[in-house]
């Protein structure tokens, strides 16, 4: 898309700001205008994000939180443009500049995160029949997989020779069960500790948090973007995510994580004992691990077994990795357990 069409597109929006456009940059869903007023970012979403991320947004502005990439009203006071289909709206363009240590820039983040969930907290009565429900079926599914993966593991170990995925996964299969049934365990405890619960407590979650949505200001100060999928529910759907993202890649043990997690949002947003429980199965669920064993097995005739071999010693590296900040933080809160309790270490 040329200069003049991206203009002939975007003017019927850009006249309802009264400002002049000089310049227009496209990145992605996003457009950098330059303008006789600056340099702004005009965001194109659909029309059915649009209703819900107005709402959230003022209701988060109204609340106090203010780190949120400010949103300009229009000349008649919308915060946003119907135009062919799509919504838009305006904001500053921030440089997103690293003038700080970068390492640094994450544990900033899950600190907003925690202060965005703080001050949109309430508690909501919650059906008890709806949460047994959601308690079974989640078993249900995981005892299934946890049949998938036995019964895969006996068919292997029948074969005179193992195709190369087969026995990495025979190799791999104890700590996967491992991590199956330690995360059935907490879904167990937070099931007994929530079952006669009438409320459950509730945050504006962001919805797709990330580094690419948290840009910082010349100033340094850090801003969330891209609320579009923002609604309310458990804080843990905001922060799992995120650490499953970063914890991908080489083997390691991740100390910054738990820093992340402990200095940055924890500190200021402490879990409730049932949402710890939770959070825990959900983290340490192997849930890639599984994925790929029931691709493996659907995949018909010849498989490329170079392919599948590489893809599942990263899922395995993804798993160890969680299960070092996992045990680091089951560790953490025993500790702090038995530091409450007045029993010696």
């Amino acid at each position: 898309m040329n200069e003049h069409t991206v203009f002939q597109e975007l003017n019927p929006v850009l006249k309802h700001y009264d400002i002049r456009t000089s310049f227009i940059e496209k990145f992605g869903k996003i457009y950098k205008i330059y303008s006789n007023k600056g340099t702004f970012a005009l965001k194109q979403i659909p029309v059915h994000h649009g209703i819900d991320f107005i709402r959230q947004v003022q209701y988060l502005y109204q609340r106090g939180f203010n780190r949120i990439v400010p949103i300009y009203p229009s000349l008649d006071g919308r915060y946003a443009i119907l135009h062919q289909n799509s919504l838009y709206y305006l904001m500053p363009w921030l440089a997103n500049d690293e003038k700080e240590d970068r390492s640094k820039r994450p544990q900033q983040m899950f600190r907003e995160l925690a202060r965005m969930h703080t001050l949109s907290q309430k508690e909501l009565t919650v059906n008890k029949e709806e949460r047994t429900e959601h308690y079974e079926n989640t078993k249900q599914q995981w005892d299934k997989e946890a049949e998938l993966l036995e019964g895969f593991v006996e068919t292997c170990e029948k074969k005179v020779y193992m195709s190369p995925f087969e026995l990495q996964f025979c190799l791999y299969f104890q700590e996967t069960k491992m991590a199956q049934q330690f995360a059935l365990k907490k879904l167990e405890e937070w099931y007994e500790a929530t079952k006669d619960l009438e409320k459950a407590r509730s945050v504006i979650n962001h919805g797709k948090v990330s580094m690419e949505h948290f840009l910082l200001d010349e100033n340094g100060y850090g801003y969330f973007s891209n609320f579009e999928n923002a609604k309310l529910g458990s804080p843990i759907h905001d922060v799992l995510p995120v650490l499953h993202r970063a914890l991908k890649g080489q083997p390691r043990q991740s100390e910054e994580a738990i820093t992340w997690l402990y200095d940055g949002y924890f500190k200021y947003f402490p879990f409730k004992e049932e949402e710890k429980h939770l959070f825990f199965s959900y983290f340490a669920y192997p849930t890639p691990m599984i994925r790929l064993i029931k691709e493996y097995i659907q995949v018909k005739g010849k498989k490329n077994e170079f392919k599948f071999s590489k893809r599942l010693q990263r899922k395995y590296w993804h798993m160890k990795n969680t299960e070092y900040v996992v045990m680091r933080m089951t560790e953490i809160e025993m500790k702090a357990k038995q530091q409450k309790e007045g029993a010696p270490e």
